[in-house]
């Protein structure tokens, strides 16, 4: 069953484009949250979709770049890139098996 799931998790990376807000409104550099920001650079993980089944959901840690971001509406939006979890654990068991 969740071999039929797999293609369709990749669609989670998609997410991560959101965090390119941030390039636009950047978040202040005196804010905290400079470590879960940089989770946001995983969100390159996404690009492993392309060859390997199901991880380009890690592409959704691409939205993290927005952690604690001084307007609240992208700051909310920040929580859904810990759904690249799920394409991590993918892209971990894809090169466990190998």
């Amino acid at each position: 069953m969740i071999e039929g799931l797999i293609p369709w998790l990749g669609l989670l990376g998609l997410i991560g484009l959101i965090g390119l807000i941030g390039l636009k409104v950047p978040v202040e550099k005196s804010r905290a949250g400079l470590g879960f920001r940089l989770l946001g650079l995983l969100g390159f993980l996404g690009l492993s979709g392309f060859w390997i089944a199901g991880a380009g959901a890690a592409g959704a840690f691409g939205v993290m770049g927005l952690w604690n971001h001084q307007n609240p509406k992208y700051a909310r939006l920040a929580k859904l890139g810990w759904l690249g979890l799920i394409g991590l654990t993918i892209l971990l068991l894809h090169v466990i098996s190998r």
